[in-house]
């Protein structure tokens, strides 16, 4: 597997839009606290990094991955200025179906309040076999799938103001 090789939270190779002119909101669960909570400070931390300014950054917690969607759908309609959300999650493979359905739903979920707002909403949410991918992909070894989802937050405000 490629990803076993690498930190994917590499950037090197691209141009990262300057943030200040974006209102960029963080929607995160809490289920899985440990691991959405280290996706919420990449994401969080790199949203400043790249220019973002705090007061600019309108952050919420939901109970779980599957709340989400609703989440995302409540911010972009009470706050029309937002540039972009961003979902975070976690959903561990377990014994039963759950895994299968939730994803999906939320997959789907966040594709459609996207096009219903017109307005870029980022899947950030980790999808994984255990405990142990979660924790590689959340700041571990193979980079923080947070501060992927605040770098195409950022990219994607920057295609949606210039095009």
């Amino acid at each position: 597997m490629a990803t076993q090789l690498k930190n994917l939270s590499d950037f090197s190779h691209t141009t990262v839009p300057n943030g200040n002119p974006y209102k960029i909101a963080i929607a995160v669960a809490e289920w899985n606290a440990e691991i959405t909570g280290s996706l919420y400070n990449g994401a969080f931390q790199t949203l400043i990094k790249h220019g973002v300014a705090e007061s600019n950054i309108l952050s919420v917690a939901v109970a779980g991955s599957f709340e989400l969607t609703s989440a995302a759908d409540i911010l972009l309609r009470k706050h029309p200025d937002l540039d972009a959300v961003i979902c975070l999650g976690c959903v561990i493979q377990g014994d039963t179906k759950h895994f299968d359905f939730i994803c999906d739903a939320v997959a789907q979920g966040i594709t459609n309040v996207s096009i219903k707002h017109s307005k870029p909403v980022i899947f950030g949410v980790l999808t994984t076999n255990d405990q142990q991918q979660a924790i590689d992909r959340a700041g571990g070894k193979h980079g923080n799938k947070g501060d992927e989802a605040a770098i195409t937050a950022l990219k994607m405000a920057e295609l949606a103001a210039t095009i």
